[in-house]
């Protein structure tokens, strides 16, 4: 059996999407689950690459590489330079990207009616109002295998809020078909301490504890890789 290292690229955290230079909307997400997948699979001897916008947990010399990014376009531009330039086994994509970004920030003159376009290094805090547009973020989720043309293994994860587990099972299987990941780990924001599910594993999806997770998605990884 051949169980050589994999080579495993990672991404976790959050991702912001600019309004201006010190002003952002992003996500809660702190990138721990992305974390623990790294942590895991190096225990494992496997060599890794953790790309994450909350470096805090990492220790000092820890057992895998890692780089770190703040803004949707600073991921993007990471994991294009990574899956150009080296060969990985296994793309886990688990970070939480912005779904929009800014498009303009507009203020409305009261008297006229007229959007003003106020755009600025700093917008200045003494409009009486903003609207800010957002326009749809490219899915980097489906960039890899198109526009970057990877051909590995490719985990993809999901999160829903307030839906039943049929449901979210359904819109993760679609959205794995259409990413053409491999395997793809689903949660609901009201579980997403307790449990996720892992699949398709011989057909089906798995409900499994929270906790072993980081377990479970390495010992199917090495499954499907390394085989019986």
């Amino acid at each position: 059996m051949n169980r050589r290292p994999l080579r495993i690229l990672i991404t976790a955290g959050n991702t912001q999407a600019p309004l201006d230079t010190v002003r952002c909307v992003t996500n809660i997400f702190t990138g721990k689950t992305g974390f623990n997948i790294a942590w895991a699979a190096a225990q494992r001897q496997h060599e890794v690459t953790l790309l994450t916008s909350h470096p805090e947990p990492i220790p000092e010399n820890p057992p895998f590489r890692f780089a770190c990014f703040q803004t949707f376009h600073d991921l993007e531009n990471l994991l294009e330079s990574f899956l150009f330039e080296q060969f990985f086994d296994v793309v886990i994509h688990a970070a939480a990207v912005s779904d929009f970004l800014c498009d303009g920030i507009f203020s409305q003159n009261p008297d006229t009616g007229e959007m003003i376009d106020v755009s600025a290094g700093k917008i200045k805090s003494s409009h009486p109002n903003l609207w800010i547009r957002m326009k749809p973020a490219p899915k980097l989720i489906d960039k890899i295998r198109t526009v970057w043309d990877y051909q590995g293994y490719l985990v993809k994860f999901k999160l829903e809020v307030g839906i039943e587990d049929s449901e979210l099972l359904a819109i993760a299987e679609t959205s794995r078909v259409q990413s053409q990941a491999n395997l793809m780990c689903a949660n609901t924001f009201e579980g997403r301490h307790d449990w996720a599910f892992l699949g398709p594993i011989e057909g089906t999806y798995h409900k499994i504890p929270r906790s072993e997770l980081a377990t479970r998605l390495m010992n199917e990884i090495e499954q499907n890789l390394f085989g019986q």
